[in-house]
């Protein structure tokens, strides 16, 4: 091992998992790699999604972080462990806790261990839709515009929605917490050892693009703000927090307690957190002016322009845009879709629980059974995409929405819904996946128009995450919807990727976050270019989803 190498960890916190990488912090190579599904989330506890409620339980954190970094340590020579210099990491956003005076999650007390609501509200959890309509309505009292850099619109999956919720749906809880903490912000104190809630360090991805900071108007949004709006906010101290830090930023070193757990040095730097999808974006290696689509369960896409050319701009009915966040020393724009791969697991899941169950129930032997529902679960969704691509379709065929979580971009709107037209006796399965992926293709190219009608230039598309990986049906569709070439980065780990980058700037190792960019990514190993041949169909149908989702808007 050469005297200057240096090596750092990059942990990608998902929705299912968690995901820890180890990474030559010079050239970018990852040299071991781990997973932890979290075992309660796996078990839908905490959960209803009957009310749109999605809690997660922070121990699935605690123990997959262990999990997965002890599971590094044991597989890389100790040579290379001794050379470990920094640890930096992304979680889904917004996904905030009450916390107790120490900065502990009340979930962590056993008064608290088994009450969803002291627990993480996860990014999709959307029981706070009444409050993110009222905090809508009372930021049209006031002279200062506190919600035009969230792109105007508050959403139930944001952080003052979901606390608000909580206070007043749990006495318990609003007596007991005296703060609320991000996950990407809470697990940084957690490493290096903190235990005073006013000294978390909170990152600047989420604070803008989910708590309304803005240095524009001063930070946060003032006492009255939110005392106004509701007296259980008198309860918190005001401000919550006074000051942001971009994710190069240092948040401390590795505590003693932590790197026996996890057997590291308490050399180890430890950075300011970030959400997952901006960490995807950096991981992906985003450029001024291209937009990075990360494309899993929804999509997250990110532009960053410098702050020369915005020249004050600012666009509406998007989540976010944010000085300093995704790439310091840029302006980061944030969009993307409610639901994407939970469209296409929706349909999956609406075809196959059923015969699953008959197929559990029936005489066949264990094993047939076991390998059966594992070859249906694994490529159904596959023979489907191949049988849809060689499908004729017209104007009139099969069409979808894909607002089956809501509407993110443009204009969020989470109590809109899905819907499937233009149905007959003819529709088959091969037919409305086809839809219903066209429909996700269509919400993708409505977010690019929002942005160009807004004066917002974009110069090219990147893709990234499971659905770029995965499936050559969706992004050639994408592509042909679009009438743009997309390019793919080659890495399947972005997230955690972009984490390690960071990391690489925190352990001093490259000077800047473009240096550690330009020098640790992975590249790009498929470009999907459009068929012009389908361009005059596509935009008749654009024509009609649009259409559609104008019916569907006035309906709700």
């Amino acid at each position: 091992m050469k005297n200057n190498e240096a090596y750092v960890i990059g942990v990608d916190y998902g929705t299912a998992s968690v995901r820890s990488i180890l990474v030559n912090a010079n050239n970018g190579t990852i040299i071991t790699e781990a997973e932890y599904e979290y075992p309660r989330w796996k078990k839908g506890l905490y959960c209803n999604p009957s009310k749109n409620q999605f809690r997660q339980h922070p121990l699935d954190y605690l123990e997959g972080l262990e999990y997965t970094i002890k599971t590094i340590v044991a597989n890389t020579p100790p040579e290379i462990v001794a050379q470990i210099k920094a640890l930096s990491l992304g979680t889904t956003g917004s996904t905030p806790i009450a916390v107790c005076e120490k900065g502990i999650p009340l979930a962590l007390h056993d008064e608290f261990s088994e009450n969803p609501n002291a627990m993480f509200f996860l990014w999709k959890d959307h029981t706070a839709k009444k409050e993110a309509d009222e905090i809508n309505a009372h930021g049209e009292k006031f002279e200062t515009k506190y919600l035009q850099y969230s792109g105007g619109i508050y959403s139930s999956e944001w952080f003052w929605a979901k606390l608000l919720h909580a206070l007043r749906m749990d006495t318990k809880v609003r007596k007991a917490c005296v703060s609320w903490v991000e996950h990407c912000d809470w697990l940084p104190f957690l490493l290096t050892g903190g235990n005073d809630y006013k000294k978390i360090k909170r990152s600047v991805c989420a604070a803008g693009h989910k708590a309304l900071w803005a240095d524009e108007h001063g930070g946060l949004p003032p006492k009255d703000f939110f005392t106004s709006l509701d007296a259980v906010f008198t309860a918190l101290e005001h401000p919550l927090f006074s000051e942001v830090y971009t994710t190069d930023k240092l948040a401390g070193n590795l505590c003693a307690e932590w790197a026996g757990k996890l057997g590291l040095s308490e050399n180890v730097k430890i950075g300011i957190g970030a959400l997952d999808a901006h960490l995807g974006a950096v991981g992906g290696q985003i450029e001024p002016g291209y937009l990075s689509k990360v494309m899993g369960t929804s999509t997250c896409d990110m532009l960053v322009i410098p702050k020369s050319k915005i020249n004050n701009k600012v666009v509406s009915g998007i989540s976010g845009q944010v000085d300093g966040s995704i790439l310091p020393e840029m302006i980061g724009f944030e969009a993307g879709q409610s639901a994407f791969g939970d469209v296409y697991d929706w349909f999956k899941k609406l075809l196959t629980e059923t015969i699953i169950k008959y197929i559990l129930d029936s005489d066949i032997d264990k094993s047939s059974k076991q390998q059966l529902i594992k070859e249906i679960e694994t490529n159904i969704l596959k023979k489907l995409g191949e049988e849809a691509n060689q499908l004729p379709f017209d104007e009139n065929s099969e069409l979808a929405i894909d607002w089956f979580n809501g509407r993110r971009t443009p204009n969020a709107n989470l109590y809109l819904r899905g819907a499937i037209f233009n149905l007959n006796l003819g529709s088959d399965a091969p037919r409305v996946y086809r839809s219903l992926v066209e429909a996700t293709c269509f919400g993708s190219k409505k977010i690019i128009d929002h942005f160009i009608e807004q004066g917002v230039q974009i110069n090219g598309i990147i893709a990234l995450g499971g659905v770029a990986k995965k499936s050559g049906f969706v992004m050639q569709m994408m592509a042909d919807v679009l009438s743009t070439s997309i390019k793919v980065n080659t890495s399947e780990q972005t997230c955690a990727l972009g984490a390690a980058m960071f990391a690489s700037v925190i352990a001093g190792v490259h000077k800047n976050v473009t240096t550690a960019v330009s020098s640790m990514g992975h590249g790009f190993d498929k470009i999907y270019k459009p068929d012009e041949t389908k361009s005059e169909i596509y935009n008749k149908r654009y024509q009609k989803y649009k259409k559609a989702g104008i019916f569907l808007d006035f309906k709700n």
